[in-house]
């Protein structure tokens, strides 16, 4: 399974196809300051408007990028469609990934036993493990904890979630009933109340900026060392702010560009430029912290 530390990987593009040279150099970076593991193909990644085409090569990249180091892939491979969500997977499977990430399906708003069904079939098409992707806001509706618990107890390479429901009254729910499921932080602004929790690690968007406080964040919680995680998380607090301005990766690309960490600004429409006032926001925000590249 796969643990830890990570970043949801945003998908730089160049002249409308994926810049698989910066690609590749961002993945090199979250390796270079510590993170466990990347996530390519994610919300973060711009999957929903990236064609099946650009989402394999995306895991691909990762997967060769972190060959040969400790750092592993968590291969986004979700969709609102079951067979799509399971070619996606038996193709990070070959390619592969350590372990999927699947987000609840998107748009058809399925009852709670359509998306036990849903996830018991791309379950049963892959031997990898497989990690839920809880984001209400982004799939119009969530995964309740009864469901949650029902694939995790009855499915062996269900292993946790990565939770961004923005409640930690559910995610207190999950680990009542069964303190063994794998909880992960899909939310920057909760990484630490759910690492103090009981969490297992995040999935992080800031991490894409700042790798090394979020491996310093994690890293300090699972030692024990709450105040220490603290301090970090509130030195955080005013980036992740920012970041979240406007929809996710509007703000994240755009601070990697005003620090050069991605050559071009594009995403894929209908996301577009942040406004004036956000990318103000933005800069503010920025000039209180150093980043390194």
């Amino acid at each position: 399974m796969v643990l830890g530390a990570m970043s949801a990987l945003i998908t730089p593009f160049k002249n409308g196809k994926v810049d698989t040279q910066a690609y590749e150099a961002l993945i090199k970076r979250q390796i270079q300051y510590g993170m466990d593991a990347c996530v390519p193909a994610g919300t973060t990644g711009e999957s929903a408007t990236m064609s099946h085409a650009e989402h394999k090569e995306c895991i691909e990249i990762a997967v060769q990028t972190c060959r040969n180091t400790k750092a592993k892939v968590l291969a986004g491979a979700g969709s609102n469609n079951t067979i799509e969500a399971i070619e996606l997977a038996q193709f990070a499977q070959k390619c592969g990934a350590d372990a999927i990430l699947s987000v609840v399906p998107y748009y058809n708003k399925p009852t709670q036993q359509g998306l036990y069904l849903h996830y018991k079939a791309i379950a049963e098409s892959v031997d990898i493990p497989i990690m839920l992707y809880n984001v209400p806001s982004r799939t119009g509706v969530g995964l309740e904890v009864e469901t949650i618990i029902k694939l995790y107890q009855d499915i062996k390479n269900i292993y946790g979630i990565k939770e961004a429901s923005g409640s930690i009254e559910h995610v207190c729910a999950m680990l009542h009933v069964d303190s063994s499921l794998k909880v992960l932080s899909g939310d920057d602004s909760l990484n630490y109340s759910i690492l103090s929790l009981g969490g297992q690690g995040v999935i992080s968007v800031t991490g894409n900026l700042f790798p090394q406080d979020i491996v310093s964040l994690y890293r300090f919680a699972m030692k024990g060392d709450f105040t220490s995680s603290l301090a970090v998380s509130n030195k955080l607090y005013g980036i992740n702010k920012a970041l979240f301005h406007q929809s996710n990766p509007i703000p994240i690309k755009a601070a990697m560009f005003l620090h050069g960490l991605i050559p071009t600004l594009e995403y894929r429409l209908p996301l577009c430029e942040p406004s004036r006032e956000c990318m103000k926001l933005i800069e503010k925000a920025l000039e209180k912290y150093e980043v390194q590249k």
